[in-house]
């Protein structure tokens, strides 16, 4: 059996490269950044927690005076501890605001990856269907159809077997 030279893929076709989001999302990366980042994730550690319970008890034992009263710098109420503390606490508050914009940054990436793949996949489906013989128009309004049973079971009241119970088609059910 042998191919008209029409059947045959040509001989140099591009592959079809879809960018993944995470190399993408890479590219965008600075030092700031990657530092935001790294200081956001260890902040949000236990081991965190950890170091800044045995700081603060070290900060009260030492201005208490358990090693001796030549050691005191900053006695009770602790205002420069506190003031250390505020200043950290701006600065981490910043630190996850830039790690949350750069996810906002992170989704629209996603978002537009997404988008790309659902048209390529719509193209593609078009040309197959024609090549099959199908008519994308009539294919659309079943599309269509489907949506809207869809919606409507899903906006359906509850009932006892749940939004989600399996539909029976029509003159299958009870009473038919």
């Amino acid at each position: 059996m042998t191919t008209s030279p029409g059947d045959r893929p040509p001989a140099h076709h591009p592959p079809v490269r879809l960018p993944h989001e995470r190399v993408v999302f890479a590219r965008m990366l600075t030092t700031q950044d990657r530092v935001a980042d790294a200081i956001t994730s260890f902040s949000g550690t236990m081991l965190f927690v950890y170091l800044h319970a045995v700081w603060f008890a070290g900060w009260i034992a030492v201005n208490e005076g358990l090693l001796g009263p030549r050691a005191v710098f900053d006695r009770y109420p602790f205002g420069l501890l506190t003031m250390v503390v505020s200043l950290e606490a701006i600065f981490l508050s910043t630190f996850v605001m830039v790690s949350q914009n750069r996810q906002a940054a992170r989704e629209n990436v996603r978002a537009d990856l997404d988008f790309e793949t659902n048209v390529r996949a719509e193209v593609w489906s078009v040309h197959i269907g024609r090549a099959l013989g199908l008519d994308p128009e009539l294919i659309e309004e079943h599309v269509q159809q489907a949506l809207t049973d869809s919606r409507t079971r899903l906006n359906a009241p509850h009932t006892q077997d749940g939004p989600f119970a399996p539909r029976t088609p029509a003159g299958d059910g009870p009473g038919a």
